[in-house]
């Protein structure tokens, strides 16, 4: 893949960059505030990234100053149908099923269903004043969008109780020190650091990203035998791979691997 490309829904965009995708929620006038056609949009776009055989990592960031303000809150006050109830898990799930390393660029404002909705990716940066957690518990609900799942496979189950039961936000450093989060930076410097950390990823073998993130993935879902045996499985699929020889022979000879993935 070179130079940049573009998809466009009405509240998402897809642009590719070298090897790295970014998926935009695009909705700045409310605060990217996500609602029926903004999930449905962001799904369709991160699914579309499965399909750009190039993309070696993707980011979701969000237009204008801040990542998003959580859900729509008319939409939650009046109830979302089923429908809507099934997409924000399709979103999420989507997320999770990205074979490539994912990574989330929380800036200024992430609470509630969008702290959720980082919860998934491989990789969160933080804005260093980002509102970033879960404050459902004071507005008569509970997050029930993945974090009581989630968040403790993350931080531990004491730190997430923490979290989800004050319905307080988290302080950046603290989100970094528990694990959280993979770096914090000014909130102006996120998305650019989000980018940069993905190009980083993107420089990596990707038949060995990918076959990486699927073995750690399941560690949380297989007993210790089984989770090894894939790895011995995963490893053996591209032992005979071009970039397999590629990595070790730039070693040998003292150069940057440049991987093809094949």
């Amino acid at each position: 893949m070179s130079g940049t490309t573009e998809d466009e829904w009405e509240f998402a965009r897809l642009e590719s960059d070298g090897h790295r995708a970014d998926v935009i929620i695009d909705r700045p006038e409310k605060r990217n505030a996500m609602d029926e056609a903004v999930l449905r949009d962001l799904t369709a776009a991160v699914e579309a990234v499965s399909g750009m055989e190039d993309v070696r990592a993707m980011v979701m960031l969000g237009e204008g100053p801040v990542f998003s303000a959580g859900m729509d809150l008319g939409m939650m006050r009046d109830r979302p149908d089923e429908g809507a109830r099934e997409l924000f898990p399709e979103l999420l799930a989507a997320i999770e099923n990205t074979s490539v390393p994912t990574v989330a660029a929380a800036k200024r404002a992430a609470p509630a269903g969008a702290f959720e909705l980082t919860l998934p990716f491989d990789f969160r940066i933080l804005g260093t004043e980002a509102r970033y957690g879960v404050l459902e518990v004071k507005l008569g609900t509970f997050p029930h969008g993945g974090a009581t799942q989630r968040l403790p496979r993350l931080v531990g189950l004491s730190k997430a109780k923490e979290i989800v039961l004050t319905g307080e936000f988290v302080d950046p450093e603290e989100a970094l020190s528990c694990g959280l989060v993979h770096d914090v930076v000014p909130d102006a410097r996120v998305d650019a650091r989000a980018r940069e950390f993905a190009d980083d990823l993107c420089a990596n073998a990707p038949l060995g990203m990918t076959r990486a993130k699927r073995a750690l993935d399941a560690a949380f879902e297989t007993s210790l035998e089984e989770g090894l045996e894939l790895e011995r499985e995963l490893a053996a699929e591209i032992e005979d791979s071009r970039d397999y020889r590629e990595g070790f022979d730039a070693r040998l000879d003292g150069r940057e691997p440049e991987f093809e993935g094949r």
